[in-house]
């Protein structure tokens, strides 16, 4: 097969894989989300049951770093017009939707959204919203709201910190269950709000939509491979017995990344 050819194949196969993609695919989802704040608007109105919430910014693919410890990457980062900061990601593996990820992400959130010296009072609300694929909590609840309280009188904490487990496999003729119908669609024509549907007729039936996909794919296929030839790398440093110009030309990565490598390893 020649390399014409094998570009050609890769390309049908995106093509391919693209058909079957719903927002219940974080890749998709972000990439549907990406600069648009009426979508997410949308979506947040319904699950947290505000008609009147106004989206001010979202942001996709946000990476909140943690100097001595793990970072994270959130899919989704929107501010509405309180304030409020609201984390929504979309996961189909119940483990990616652990109630202690819940509480990571809340908490990272927290550490970055106060300068030096600023009161705490000044802390904004946060919302930590899951959209999950499954009904992770297994109660067969469309929402699972998660709160602090006194657990001696049930009443709110109230320090403005929140979670939501939403449970994607939810249907019914709510807007919730119409939501989450619309979550799991592959075809526009069958989904029921228009502001989505546009969306994802945009990326799927559109020339430009799909060629920002089709690219988008081909980046992350370069990123799995190169995080793949990371893991080659870190092993050769360990086994301690090749030359940092040996592991450059075998895991294709330049002198410099191996360098950083070693210099994290060590650290």
């Amino acid at each position: 097969m020649t390399v014409t050819e094998q570009i050609d194949q890769k390309h049908q196969e995106d093509l391919q894989r693209l058909r079957g993609l719903r927002l219940l695919d974080d890749d998709f989802l972000t990439k549907c989300f990406e600069g648009d704040t009426a979508s997410i608007e949308l979506v947040l109105q319904i699950v947290l049951e505000k008609p009147d919430l106004k989206v001010l910014d979202v942001r996709t693919q946000v990476f909140v770093e943690n100097l001595l410890n793990r970072s994270v990457r959130l899919d989704i980062l929107a501010t509405d017009s309180t304030g409020a900061k609201l984390n929504v990601e979309v996961q189909r593996s119940d483990k990616g939707a652990g109630r202690k990820r819940a509480r990571y992400n809340s908490s990272m959130m927290d550490a970055n959204l106060l300068k030096k010296g600023e009161d705490f009072d000044k802390l904004p609300e946060t919302w930590v919203i899951f959209i999950t694929e499954n009904d992770v909590m297994g109660k067969g609840l469309p929402l699972y709201p998660i709160e602090r309280c006194f657990l001696g009188t049930g009443e709110r904490f109230e320090d403005g910190s929140h979670i939501l487990y939403v449970n994607g496999a939810y249907r019914g003729d709510t807007p919730i269950g119409k939501l989450m119908h619309d979550f799991s669609c592959t075809d526009a024509a069958d989904m029921y709000y228009g502001t989505l549907a546009d969306r994802v007729r945009f990326f799927k039936e559109s020339k430009e939509g799909i060629e920002i996909m089709c690219r988008a794919m081909e980046d992350m296929r370069n990123q799995t491979l190169k995080e793949g030839m990371k893991e080659v790398a870190l092993r050769m440093l360990a086994a301690g017995k090749y030359a940092l110009e040996e592991i450059v030309n075998i895991s294709g990565l330049s002198l410099e990344e191996v360098k950083q490598l070693k210099a994290d390893k060590s650290a």
